[in-house]
């Protein structure tokens, strides 16, 4: 915290709520019910299971960004003691069939994914070949061993020049590097651009970055020999995305194969996708028919795990005389990689990005294009935000941009241009619907927070005494918990809409509630058990909650895109109620009254007009085991399935403010106050939901300060350490005062909203915003990302 004024006040941490006490959980601090283990070592992540007879596998990648491979000697590695087998696509073909994202977009063109090279490499990091031995530090050495010959081929690196019809092809079936082509046209644009009273014209850059999880990605194929099954453990988030593609590409029966993402060590959005080494450990299991194991390390994480933000933007945005915005435009290309991400498609980011560019701001007239293209880098695909990082970034720059040339203040200009309350619900021009949320209130509850007119005073004096201070703010929305009408990937073929809660009593009162997401930090055991145990009446530490886990549920595609709060507490209301309902039925014949008579606490069944009480265990014994004491006709099942589909999901907002200073020596960012009034809808847990903003304005600040995955001219990656690669340390990360507006979704059950992706949304534009404020006396305008201080010294010296 900065020396020169007092530190925000706000509460830091929360009493424990006393579960099983009567009182509603939804809404309160419930310490997290996974923390007792994962906080002691006790987590059980992929690397920690340990199987009999088991294979290790290592990767042989590639050392060029495009190559023909001309040869692959194995004998020396073969006879190294130990090693089982070496194998290449042709020794796994008859095994797995390769991956392809299809999509329905027009003008979309898919990649073929082999899980090893079939004759080409193209990207540095693409698997080659793969060995198995009886143990990973064997199968390691023998890699030294193989003698693999790649022949460079000319290619494009740089997208622009890719995207031109005369470059050469990265893929030779496809008629350009051109995978995905997107628009939007609405209002009479060319008329808003003629003669407005400011034009803001600029182009910005958004370097590439990547998720850098905690735990680097680990696969464990268990092969069940009497059965011929396979159960993969994986450290994905989307166990069911994985099961489903796997039992297609490995022609399995779904008896046969399933998938579970134990402990995940987080995800990002990096472990959203199908990777070649799922591929290959589940292949290799099938052929030698014994379980195999692989454990990335940290370098293979920073070159072949999806990347993302590569993204160069031009931008003009046209307003008239009183700050009212007339026109929108935008022209995106996309450096995507190497393959369009199964999945996702290579549509993932780029068009979101055009989506969400007009944001929370009445738009009367929008151009949104944007065009990915196929380069010899690691492919790109989901990260925490997908696409809007860098659509606000954009948007929130050229409001930035429009209030120096109006002489207007930046927080007057976006109140005047914000969806109002009595708008909504507000159709954008990209044909997003705003269903309702605190886009105008939380500006206002931001700058009241952050004391936005006091600290413009401090920054006056600060700058008359040759400080280098700056004020950013930046105002986001987005959409969370997006139902069936509205495809995660623009045009993917697979439902992502939905999520399924099983939930049960059984015979010794236990609760147990199945779902079909997939927890990899975010505190779903506990936040999900919250929501089970308001609807029942039961105590929390009755309910089980199993996630990450395909043979749980018959559909569920993991946790991304801000969903689970939504979709997976709406399944697991509905199967609650329902459940209840049942509970409530039997109870009411055992007490010879009727259900309205009936109240359900501390997993309890009282009746309200007499003494009589039933607890769970006791109501479970009855039904299961007590035959008579119920009668057939009306006994009912304790296990109840139910799905949730909020069919267009419901709109997250908020907004950020932040004062930064920059060393005029090292030109070092320092950010001294940061504060957010987010818009979350009704809160499951606060003690979580805060957890949630703060990691993710940590990588949001990582994005806007630190973070960039470097290529040479020649397609090798420079940053493939964390050396090389930085990320933001507890010495970067301010303290962050958040202000929750907790104004209830009105589509969804529970009136929640997801509110996961939002600090890394928010952040990087309001960082962006500051330290072009603390530059102002330059006339610098930070308009790429990562703003590093040797960003800072070239601006500085080209102004």
């Amino acid at each position: 915290m900065s020396k020169v004024f007092s530190s925000l006040v706000h509460e830091r941490g929360y009493e424990p709520v006393k579960s099983g006490s009567g009182e509603r959980l939804v809404g309160q601090p419930v310490r997290r019910t996974e923390d007792a283990r994962l906080l002691c070592g006790m987590g059980r992540y992929v690397d920690d299971i340990e199987l009999g007879d088991i294979l290790h596998m290592s990767v042989y990648r590639s050392d060029k960004p495009y190559a023909k491979v001309l040869s692959i000697n194995t004998e020396e590695a073969k006879a190294l003691p130990g090693v089982y087998g070496v194998y290449t696509w042709q020794d796994i073909a008859d095994q797995v069939k390769p991956a392809v994202a299809f999509s329905r977009m027009a003008d979309y063109q898919s990649t073929v994914i082999y899980p090893l090279a079939n004759g080409v490499v193209r990207y540095v990091g693409e698997p080659i070949a793969v060995i198995l031995a009886s143990s990973r530090y064997i199968a390691e050495d023998a890699l030294n061993l193989l003698e693999v010959t790649l022949e460079p081929l000319t290619i494009e690196f740089d997208p622009i020049k890719a995207s031109q019809p005369n470059a050469p092809l990265l893929h030779e079936d496809l008629t350009s590097n051109i995978l995905v082509k997107r628009s939007f046209v609405k209002g009479e644009v060319d008329r808003a651009f003629e003669s407005p009273h400011a034009l803001i014209e600029a182009e910005f850059r958004f370097h590439r970055k990547t998720s850098v999880a905690m735990e680097n990605r680990v696969y464990l194929a268990d092969y069940e020999k009497s059965r011929g099954a396979i159960k993969l453990y994986t450290s994905s988030q989307v166990p069911g995305i994985i099961r489903d593609a796997l039992a297609e590409l490995l022609n399995m029966s779904g008896s046969q194969l399933s998938v579970t993402s134990p402990d995940v060590g987080g995800g990002f959005g990096g472990k959203t996708s199908l990777y070649p080494e799922e591929m290959i450990v589940c292949a290799l299991a099938k052929k030698v028919q014994k379980s195999i194991k692989w454990t990335g390390d940290r370098l293979e994480d920073l070159i072949s795990t999806s990347q993302a933000f590569d993204e160069r933007i031009k931008a003009r945005l046209a307003v008239d005389a009183s700050g009212n915005i007339l026109g929108l435009a935008a022209e995106v290309i996309s450096d995507i990689g190497a393959y369009s991400i199964y999945p996702w498609t290579a549509g993932i980011e780029p068009v979101q990005i055009i989506s969400f560019m007009p944001g929370p701001y009445r738009v009367p007239a929008y151009h949104g294009s944007v065009i990915a293209v196929t380069t010899p880098k690691a492919p790109t695909g989901p990260y925490r935000g997908v696409g809007r990082p860098t659509s606000t970034f954009v948007m929130e720059r050229l409001m930035n941009m429009a209030a120096k040339k109006l002489g207007m203040d930046p927080v007057e200009l976006r109140l005047k241009n914000m969806v109002r309350p009595e708008e909504f619900p507000y159709k954008t021009p990209s044909g997003i619907v705003w269903d309702k949320s605190a886009f105008t209130e939380g500006l206002v509850a931001a700058g009241e927070a952050f004391s936005y007119n006091e600290r413009r005073e401090y920054q006056s004096k600060a700058r008359a005494e040759g400080r280098w201070v700056g004020i950013g703010v930046a105002s986001y929305a987005e959409l969370s918990g997006i139902g069936s009408k509205i495809s995660a990937s623009p045009g993917m073929p697979i439902n992502t809409g939905t999520d399924t809660c099983i939930i049960s009593l059984d015979s010794t009162g236990a609760i147990t509630a199945a779902f079909g997401c997939a927890a990899h930090g975010q505190g779903h055991e506990t936040t999900l058990a919250q929501v089970v145990a308001d609807e029942l009446g039961a105590k929390i530490q009755d309910i089980r909650v199993i996630t990450g886990d395909s043979s749980a549920v018959p559909h569920g595609t993991g946790s991304y895109a801000s969903r689970t709060a939504v979709l997976s507490s709406g399944a697991g209301i509905l199967a609650a109620q329902e459940l209840k309902s049942r509970m409530a039925s039997m109870a009411a014949y055992l007490f010879n009254t009727s259900v309205e008579d009936l109240r359900f606490m501390n997993s309890s069944i009282e009746q309200l007009s007499a003494s009589n009480s039933i607890d769970f265990s006791k109501l479970a014994k009855t039904v299961y085991s007590e035959m008579g004491r119920i009668p057939a006709d009306h006994r009912l099942e304790l296990t109840v399935t139910k799905t949730y589909d909020p069919i267009f999901g419901t709109t997250s907002s908020a907004t950020h403010m932040v004062e930064v200073e920059v060393d005029p020596i090292t030109f070092k960012v320092d950010i001294k106050r940061y504060v957010i009034a987010e818009d979350c809808g009704q809160m499951i847990n606060p003690l979580i939901v805060d957890g949630q903003i703060r990691g993710a304005v940590a990588q949001g600040i990582g994005a806007a300060l630190l973070e960039e995955v470097v290529y040479d001219e020649v397609g090798q990656v420079l940053t493939a350490s964390l050396v090389d690669y930085a990320i933001p340390t507890a010495l970067e990360i301010p303290d962050v005062k958040i202000v929750h507006m907790d104004i209830k979704a009105p589509n969804t059950l529970g009136g929640f909203r997801g509110v996961g992706e939002g600090g890394t949304i928010g952040a990087p534009a309001a960082i962006a915003n500051a330290v072009t404020d603390a530059l102002s006396s330059f006339g610098c305008e930070v308009n790429e990302l990562p703003v590093t201080p040797e960003r800072i010294f070239q601006l500085i010296n080209k102004n």
